[in-house]
């Protein structure tokens, strides 16, 4: 049976055309039962997974790595190591897959697609973060010029952020319309048809959201805008990814392509540190969307620390004995 959003969306004629229309649809919502979704997270938790099911867990949760370095020190060294990591996480073993991407500020894409480009990994994807993260503060114009130089440089996904104070205003549509924008922004100049253009990667800085429902809101309004995945955080602020959070924004893409037949990622960023947690992540995933979201097109870890603990739990399994500490790099 379709869910009551899905209803309510294929029932409502154009629920963006105005800001009341927005307003009422998303305020028409189901409240989230907070008890419920703490019990339903901390229950997927307890799923035991077996030792041949755990291996394809590493290996897959790997491949669904975001490698990450979004800081003011950045350098291009630094920048061209994190995509040597990417291209080969663990260069004594090849079997080990190789991330999803790595994510860098835009004045590095150029740096880091010629990094992977000597490294011959092709199938790693430079992300680039815009719109003036990690606040969002910034004009408009600012923002898509942002997100054009990215572009520009050869990014394959824009990782772009709300503005959080437009939400909580009650400002739907102004956030909806700078979402459009920015998609918008994502098409690849006159002259490069021959790539896609980059996906758009939606951070709803789930920590400052205040409220369950809130977060609902944000995943509905993010893909009613054209959202290719939607992110829980930057991974700037105190609270990032939990596990409820993620399962509601795994449980509100469910119910958008149940609506609509249009599929959305999800990419918990932030907090996710260890194999352990990371297995957990993908159980819940299998249990509340299923395996068509089994894979890096539509789930992602934006966790860079995350690696190490995988490659070596990955050792653990192969060799039945834990490395040495220095068997993974410390980033």
């Amino acid at each position: 049976m379709p869910s009551t959003p899905s209803r309510a969306l294929a029932e409502a004629a154009d629920v963006t055309a105005s800001d009341s229309a927005l307003r009422r649809f998303l305020h028409g919502l189901p409240g989230v039962d907070a008890v419920g979704l703490h019990d339903r997270a901390a229950q997927l938790a307890t799923r035991s997974v077996k030792t041949t099911a755990k291996a394809h867990a590493l290996d897959l949760a790997v491949s669904m790595i975001d490698l990450t370095t979004l800081e003011g020190a950045d350098t291009p060294g630094k920048v061209r190591a994190l995509c040597a990591k990417a291209a080969r996480p663990d260069p004594t073993d090849r079997t080990a897959p190789q991330a999803a991407a790595v994510c860098v500020y835009p004045d590095m894409v150029a740096t880091a697609r010629g990094a992977l480009a000597e490294a011959g990994a092709p199938g790693v994807l430079v992300a680039s973060v815009a719109t003036a993260f990690p606040s969002g503060r910034a004009a408009l114009e600012v923002k898509l010029a942002d997100v054009r130089a990215a572009v520009a440089a050869g990014a394959d996904e824009i990782d772009m952020v709300i503005d959080r104070g437009a939400f909580l205003g009650g400002r739907y549509l102004q956030v909806l319309e700078e979402i459009r924008q920015v998609k918008e922004a994502c098409r690849r100049p006159e002259g490069d048809a021959g790539r896609p253009d980059p996906h758009l990667k939606v951070i709803f800085e789930t920590g400052e959201l205040q409220t369950y429902d809130n977060v609902r809101r944000a995943s509905w309004l993010a893909m009613l805008a054209g959202a290719d995945f939607i992110k829980t955080s930057t991974g700037k602020v105190a609270v990032n990814a939990t596990p409820p959070v993620t399962l509601l924004m795994l449980q509100a893409v469910r119910d958008f392509r149940a609506a609509t037949g249009v599929q959305v990622g999800v990419k918990p960023a932030g907090g996710i540190r260890t194999a352990k947690d990371a297995v957990k992540y993908l159980v819940m995933v299998a249990e509340t969307v299923g395996e068509d979201w089994l894979t890096p097109r539509w789930f992602r870890f934006g966790a860079s620390s995350l690696l190490g603990d995988l490659l070596m739990q990955r050792h653990k399994l192969a060799t039945g004995a834990y490395s040495g500490p220095d068997y993974v790099t410390v980033d």
